[in-house]
This record gives C-alpha cells, sequence and structure tokens, in this order.
C-alpha cells in the first residue's frame, strides 16, 4: 500500500520525467515494410491526432475545479501533463512525416472524444473520458511496438507507454478524491456509466485501428479481454481509494492507495521508477 501523491508531487514527477526521456533512435528513420505500412500507416495517423491538442478546454477545467479545492498546484500538474501528451502527438507526428504519411487534421473518433469531453467541461468528466481512453492506449501501443520492426517507431511506443503508466495513476488518483463523498447507490450508478462509456469507446477503437490491433496480435476477442481486464484493475483501485477518501477533508490529505504499478505485470510493459513523495 502506498498514498496517493499530492498535486505539488504530481506536478514534481512530471519534471523529473521530462528530465529523464528514454533515448528516441531519430537517426534510425522511419522506413516500414510494405505490409507495416498497410497495417498501421492510417492507424497512427488518427492516433496522432487524438495526441495533439493545445488543452485549452483541460486548463480551464482544471482551473475551475482548483480554485474549488483550494490546491493551486493541480492546476500546475495539469499543465505538464498536458505538455507531455503534446510530446507524445510531436513525435507521432515527427515519425509520420519522416515516413512520408502525413499528418491528418480530423478524424471521426477524435472527433467523438473532443465532443465528450467539451460538452460537460468539469474535472469528472474529462478525468473519466481520458481514464477510458489511456487505458486503451496501452493496450494500442503495445500492439505497435508488436507490430513493427521499426527501432525508431518501437521506442516512441516505449516512451509512450511509460508515461502513460502514469498518467493513469494520475487520473485515477484524482476520480477517487472527486467521488469520495458520494454514497453506495451514486457511486454505483457512476461505475454503470463508466462501464458504458469504456464499452463504447472500446467498441471504437476496435473500428477504426482493428487492422493496426491484428498486426499486433490482437485478435477482436484478445483485444476485449485486455482492455476491460485492465479497466476492472483501474476501477478496483477507484473503488477502494473512494471507500478510503470518505473522510478525507483535504486533497493533500489522502489515505494509502494501491499501487497503481502492479498493472504493468498484465502485459510487461516497459517501466520506470514510479512517482515518489517528496
Amino acid at each position: 500500500m502506498r498514498p496517493h501523491l499530492s498535486s505539488r508531487e504530481w506536478h514534481d514527477h512530471y519534471l523529473r520525467n521530462a528530465a529523464s526521456l528514454l533515448p528516441i533512435p531519430w537517426e534510425a528513420g522511419a522506413q516500414l515494410t510494405a505490409e507495416e505500412e498497410r497495417a498501421i500507416v492510417a492507424s497512427l495517423r488518427a492516433w496522432q491526432l487524438g495526441e495533439t491538442s493545445d488543452g485549452r478546454h483541460l486548463v480551464a477545467a482544471a482551473e475551475r475545479y482548483a480554485t474549488a479545492i483550494a490546491d493551486p498546484d493541480f492546476l500546475a500538474a495539469v499543465r505538464l501533463f498536458i505538455r507531455e501528451e503534446q510530446r507524445h502527438g510531436e513525435m507521432l507526428g515527427r515519425f509520420l512525416d519522416m515516413h512520408g504519411g502525413g499528418r491528418i487534421l480530423r478524424n471521426w473518433g477524435d472527433s467523438v472524444f473532443r465532443w465528450m469531453r467539451y460538452c460537460l467541461p468539469n474535472m469528472e468528466i474529462w478525468t473519466t473520458v481520458v481514464i477510458a481512453v489511456e487505458t486503451l492506449a496501452l493496450v494500442y501501443y503495445r500492439a505497435i511496438l508488436l507490430a513493427t520492426e521499426n527501432p525508431l517507431l518501437q521506442a516512441i511506443c516505449r516512451q509512450i507507454l511509460r508515461d502513460e503508466v502514469h498518467h493513469l495513476r494520475f487520473q485515477y488518483e484524482r476520480l477517487a478524491l472527486i467521488c469520495a463523498g458520494r454514497g453506495t447507490c451514486a457511486w454505483w450508478l457512476t461505475l454503470q456509466l463508466q462501464r458504458v462509456l469504456f464499452f463504447g469507446t472500446t467498441l471504437a477503437v476496435w473500428v477504426d485501428h482493428h487492422r493496426a490491433l491484428s498486426a499486433g496480435g490482437y485478435s477482436f476477442s484478445q483485444f476485449w479481454h485486455a482492455a476491460w481486464k485492465r479497466m476492472e484493475f483501474h476501477w478496483r483501485c477507484m473503488r477502494q481509494d473512494t471507500a478510503s477518501n470518505m473522510t478525507a477533508q483535504n486533497p493533500r490529505d489522502h489515505q494509502p492507495s494501491r499501487r497503481f504499478d502492479d498493472q504493468n505485470r498484465v502485459d510487461q510493459v516497459p517501466t520506470v521508477a514510479p512517482p515518489v513523495r517528496a
């Protein structure tokens, strides 16, 4: 059992992570085999768009939330989280530019997820959608890692996977705090709505990216099982943390929570040392 990290500790984690990135061998080039190109390039274009955002709406929601809970460090941590996501988008974009595949400006899946976040701009909606998408990202980037032999793209995937593990912990800890004051019935209803969202998101990702996922060795049933196994883990963590936070009066004063990094063991995703308390 380990305690939640405070917003300041998350802020410091993002700074440390930015200073200790994995080496990315850009000199290796972005050449793909014809089979790899057919399987993954169109998917990478769509996913790269999803990783690209100026974060204005999220910053606005985080600013209102941070003011309401008197935790300015949370807004600072969110800004660094956005910067890390933008780095993911830029790495993928640079790879596509080098490959010659180019970037796209619109994708139906990305448009749907942006609409979901923007129509109800509060931290619970944002956090819920991000957890769903980034849970699937763990499966997706592992599939891309296995679908290509290009060392540059593999290194990009490893860096993104390493970052996403901690993004998910950052988000699920916050959602547990947001839900901490809800009774049993309200929490059950919240969980059912999250399940509906994840069901639809998982189907949408398969429809849009099944060729790339299949190239990485995932059949539909394998993809579905891997995605829900990870998400069930997150829900167990959130339920435990919601219960333990019921008596918390200050978001800086957290009860112990399950160690999120254990989720890496599911597929042995490459990891880094987890964030630590100051």
